[in-house]
């Protein structure tokens, strides 16, 4: 098998070798290829397929997904979905089972699915063994949406709208009101919503709260400040505002967040590899 991102077929896998699993990794031009004609032929020879990241694009283009479930980079899914439109497309799974075909977000969410085929086949504890080999978490918390919030607000330097999002940036836990953000772009506020509807994809409202989520994650992250605490540093006023928008914008709350992330991340003196003898198959 050859890789990272782009190359990565299993060895043997043909008509006369049926594989168990079919994997179909995302590559740079995924989304303008035109499947290979025998995809099809080969995915139903495989127990199940599997694309990662814009691989769901030559799933589709050779009609796999049509009326299914599916995911891939959070920045095509709006190009997935419009593209093919019988694809249900879910913006925000990390990755997505729908009977025997299986899609991912980007290029680690391939890790989270796989982990997913392991513990499939090999069971709990050979997937979480394989999870702590690796470092990562064997189910990882929250979607897609704890990527995206900075990484999708583009705005034109200088432009009323840039202004507004480099306050928010600066200071998340300021009065950021939707009168006072109108105010600070000199635009009325149906203007400078219809400019977040189109430009960053939601309302000036629930961008304050997803930038100070992301502000949350990482004070989390990064002291042992109580939650309470945190909610006031970072603009929500209460433990339970923050509980809740927590829940909205990545689906775990934040004493849940702060566990796993300490679980991937042990203190020095813990040791995150696993022995040989762990590592033993049975």
């Amino acid at each position: 098998m050859r890789a990272p991102c782009g190359t990565c077929r299993r060895a043997g896998w043909s008509a006369s070798r049926p594989s168990r699993t079919g994997p179909w990794p995302g590559r740079r031009r995924s989304r303008q290829r035109v499947p290979r004609p025998e995809l099809p032929r080969l995915s139903a020879l495989a127990r199940r397929t599997a694309a990662i990241c814009t691989g769901a694009f030559l799933l589709a283009a050779a009609r796999l997904l049509d009326g299914r479930r599916a995911t891939t980079h959070w920045a095509a899914c709006a190009e997935l979905a419009a593209r093919f439109p019988a694809v249900r497309v879910r913006p925000d799974a990390l990755y997505v089972r729908d009977g025997p075909l299986f899609t991912s977000a980007g290029v680690t969410a391939g890790i989270d699915l796989t982990l997913t085929l392991v513990e499939d086949d090999h069971g709990p504890e050979r997937a979480r063994t394989t999870a702590k080999y690796l470092v990562v978490f064997l189910h990882r918390p929250g979607g897609q949406s704890q990527f995206t919030v900075r990484g999708s607000a583009t705005a034109a330097p200088g432009s009323a709208l840039r202004r507004v999002l480099d306050a928010i940036a600066a200071d998340p836990a300021a009065g950021h009101t939707l009168a006072t953000m109108a105010a600070h772009a000199s635009l009325s506020e149906r203007h400078l919503t219809r400019l977040f509807r189109r430009t960053v994809g939601t309302t000036p409202t629930r961008y304050v709260e997803q930038v100070r989520v992301e502000a949350a994650k990482t004070l989390l992250e990064a002291t042992d400040d109580g939650v309470d605490r945190i909610a006031r540093v970072c603009g929500f006023g209460s433990d339970d505002t923050m509980r809740r928008a927590f829940l909205r914008g990545i689906g775990t709350t934040p004493a849940e967040y702060r566990q796993r992330f300490r679980s991937a991340h042990p203190a020095p003196e813990q040791t995150a590899y696993p022995t040989p003898e762990e590592m033993r198959y049975p």
